[in-house]
């Protein structure tokens, strides 16, 4: 009888990313998408099925826009990360009431449109948005290059700051941004000086075994966060795991806690940082 070594498991799991990341390629950059592919063929003999046995019953003007997916999908999509991060941070921000809050390139059509549907939110990204949206004030800003941020005047610009799922691509240039290798940390220190004393920023980003995926992003060792947070004036307040299967857990900072995270492929970490007072 063959028992399946340690070795055996690792080769599984390197096999299972290569593959992840082979699909991830063909479908986001190339536009192929090898799986829906496959469902398209599957769904074939159950549109034409349905096309006959409802123009048998139909006399009207009858075009063909086959829809060959749908039958096999869920009622809504809900164990995605982002969809997680977006609704619980607006929800924070909800009960938190600040007086400004900016975010830092966040999703606009997830996380900005939540916050949007409450109150005003000011939205830095480097890129142009042209867009006019209710309740959502655009602002072109390199998070990069402090010169493109609104002064402070040495007391902070806002109380309140959201960086969701943002941070792992700062110094990468896969958005037009300068390469940098310390690009994260440059992000996390204009981000401090953007806040007001005891304000608090809210950062997602992935955490595990630390590594570049040049240029998609980077994956960080928990501690490289809370270390860059805490050199630009920040303490940790909160931490939430959001595992790869949409698993939501606030966990205990402790070195038991992040020693294990700091082992694991991939989760996402929802960090919360307070200023400190000066």
């Amino acid at each position: 009888m063959h028992c399946i070594s340690q070795s055996d498991g690792n080769i599984k799991v390197t096999l299972k990313d290569t593959f992840v990341k082979i699909h991830w390629f063909l479908s986001s950059q190339l536009g192929f998408d090898p799986r829906h592919f496959l469902r398209a063929i599957l769904g074939i003999p159950f549109f034409l099925r349905d096309w006959h046995k409802f123009r048998r019953g139909y006399a009207g003007k009858l075009t063909l826009m086959p829809c060959l997916h749908d039958r096999w999908k869920e009622g809504g999509t809900t164990n995605s990360e982002y969809f997680w991060q977006d609704l619980i941070v607006a929800q924070w921000i909800f009960a938190a009431n600040p007086q400004r809050h900016v975010d830092i390139g966040s999703r606009v059509d997830g996380f900005v449109a939540h916050v949007a549907s409450f109150r005003e939110i000011e939205v830095f990204d480097a890129r142009p948005i042209t867009t006019q949206v209710p309740g959502v004030i655009f602002k072109k800003a390199n998070l990069m290059l402090p010169l493109s941020l609104p002064s402070d005047g040495g007391g902070g610009y806002c109380d309140s700051l959201s960086c969701l799922h943002v941070i792992e691509h700062f110094g990468l240039g896969r958005y037009g941004d300068p390469v940098d290798t310390h690009g994260h940390k440059y992000g996390i220190a204009n981000m401090a000086r953007l806040l007001k004393p005891c304000g608090r920023l809210y950062i997602s980003t992935p955490i595990g075994q630390e590594r570049v995926e040049f240029n998609a992003n980077r994956v960080f060792n928990p501690r490289t966060i809370i270390i860059s947070a805490e050199s630009a004036g920040l303490k940790l307040y909160t931490l939430t795991v959001i595992s790869a299967c949409g698993s939501v857990l606030e966990v205990e900072p402790n070195e038991d806690v992040l020693n294990e995270l700091a082992q694991k492929d991939y989760n996402l970490g929802i960090f919360v940082f307070i200023k400190r007072d000066l």
